[in-house]
């Protein structure tokens, strides 16, 4: 039995799967920042390219400057970027040179460590984007191995996979990353246990998601192989799709044994502010899940279910749901197991759809699912189906597609800028609407306190102010007296005799 360690999911993961990334705001974490601090988390999951194209669009706030605060705030522990290599924001791939500009702006704002998660598990792309990041100064590189089931996702598959990662010089640690809750606690013994015996001394972590029930199990019996360090989140951020709850986790590996050096207070600080927050701001609670094996064969994640079968109801289709989720299966085999990660479950299940409503398979092929096969995604684990990957780029769209130009270079994109533009929105503004961003840049600089106790008084006095048959609301108790004028320029002329 040994030590672990954790890492915190709780703002960029955790808000990401339970509030799905629209949750919190800048001021909400930074005001826990300092306690987050002193908890001991090994590193903090702070953001990613999608959490911070969030940022600007949804809150007006900026992404890099979110970064810095938060970077003054907890000097100690460690801030992870989780990215998929070559691409930023957009799906799009980025040019080499975009890329590298990016991953410094990441280390010059406090980005400090760096996970890499390409979603085909193609350790080529993976050491390609940690040399990258090694030269924009990054400390600490994690690589993941993005698990799933299927025929070819075998212990062997992966433990071959971490040791070519281990084995360079620009990986750091290795964790095994599973999006869909697929782990069960026996496959993570015999999987942990691969993996180790081929990475040698470089740590490895675990990040598992509660979707079916499994995560919490898993946990404890990747501990009991040697993991070095689990992935958490703490109160209504965690259980539900989330990571499971800190502190149960913590409970439960001290009670089989292992020890986990961690600021009990400050855990239980923390997770009471997020307690708290939540409530204040209506926001739910992650909740246990029942397991579900039907989960285990299909892996459609649980919010693409949702929307294909709203879309089935739209086309009086709903009764042909079973037949698409068994097309899922036969599609993934087709095209050589991709994971069930975005963007390809969303390419699989669009294709699914299509074979069940037409009159032949593949009679009609997404764009997404043609550059797929062409290779735009990187390398599919196990070959295409050829019958299949012929019917594909036969297809007049495909030889067009197949002409697409490669990325442009940061040098051509700058030249659709003003020269004067600095580093941070250049990116911004070449991956984003130019509308989101010039919102973002009118509201000026993010607000930095946040009180969840004062959220309903904040909202009573928004309620009033909204309202046009009130002037003024007074608030009187021994030796306290508050007036509150609401000065709508409409009211007061309607007022005024």
């Amino acid at each position: 039995m040994g030590n672990v360690k954790l890492v915190d999911t709780t703002v960029r993961d955790g808000n990401q799967s339970i509030w799905g990334a629209t949750g919190l705001r800048t001021r909400q974490f930074l005001q826990i920042a300092p306690i987050m601090d002193r908890v001991g988390f090994h590193a903090i999951d702070f953001t990613s390219s999608t959490h911070m194209g969030v940022a600007v669009r949804n809150f007006q706030e900026d992404p890099w400057e979110r970064i810095r605060l938060m970077r003054a705030a907890m000097p100690n522990t460690k801030l992870q970027f989780l990215g998929t290599g070559m691409r930023f924001i957009s799906w799009e791939v980025a040019a080499d040179d975009f890329m590298l500009l990016v991953y410094r702006r990441l280390v010059a704002n406090g980005i400090s460590r760096f996970a890499i998660s390409d979603p085909l598990v193609d350790t080529k792309a993976t050491l390609d984007s940690a040399r990258m990041i090694r030269e924009a100064g990054g400390e600490e590189i994690v690589g993941a191995l993005t698990y799933t089931i299927s025929a070819v996702h075998d212990d062997a598959f992966y433990a071959n996979a971490a040791a070519e990662l281990a084995a360079s010089p620009d990986i750091d640690r290795i964790y095994i990353k599973d999006p869909s809750g697929l782990l069960s606690p026996e496959r993570a013994r015999t999987l942990v246990a691969a993996i180790r015996a081929r990475i040698g001394i470089k740590p490895l972590e675990l990040h598992s998601h509660c979707t079916i029930g499994l995560a919490p199990l898993s946990y404890l019996a990747a501990a009991e192989t040697r993991i070095d360090a689990l992935q958490t989140a703490v109160g209504p951020a965690s259980s539900g799709t989330g990571q499971p709850s800190a502190m149960r986790i913590v409970a439960n590996l001290r009670a089989t044994g292992h020890s986990v050096d961690i600021d009990d207070r400050a855990l239980a600080q923390m997770t009471d502010y997020f307690t708290r927050l939540a409530k204040a701001e209506g926001l739910p609670a992650g909740s246990q899940n029942e397991f579900d094996a039907a989960f285990l064969r299909h892996q459609i994640p649980g919010g693409m279910l949702t929307t294909m079968t709203r879309q089935l109801d739209d086309l009086k289709l709903r009764h042909r749901l079973p037949e698409i989720i068994e097309e899922v299966d036969q599609v993934r085999a087709d095209l050589g197991y991709p994971i069930m990660v975005t963007p390809f479950p969303q390419m699989v299940c669009g294709q699914a759809l299509y074979n069940v409503i037409s009159s032949e398979r593949y009679s009609n092929v997404p764009d997404e699912v043609i550059r797929y096969v062409i290779g735009r995604f990187g390398r599919p684990t196990a070959p295409v189906d050829q019958n299949v990957k012929d019917r594909i780029l036969s297809r007049p769209r495909a030889k067009e597609l197949m002409t697409e130009p490669p990325p442009k270079p940061l040098g051509e994109l700058r030249k659709k800028f003003d020269r004067s533009l600095g580093d941070e929105e250049f990116l911004l503004r070449a991956t984003m609407p130019a509308e989101q961003v010039d919102a973002m840049r009118a509201a000026g600089p993010s607000p930095r306190n946040y009180n969840p106790d004062s959220r309903p008084i904040v909202k009573l006095l928004q309620e009033f102010a909204a309202r046009k048959d009130i002037s003024d609301i007074v608030i009187d108790k021994p030796g306290f007296r508050l007036t509150v004028k609401n000065n709508d320029p409409m009211k007061s002329k309607q007022d005024s005799p």
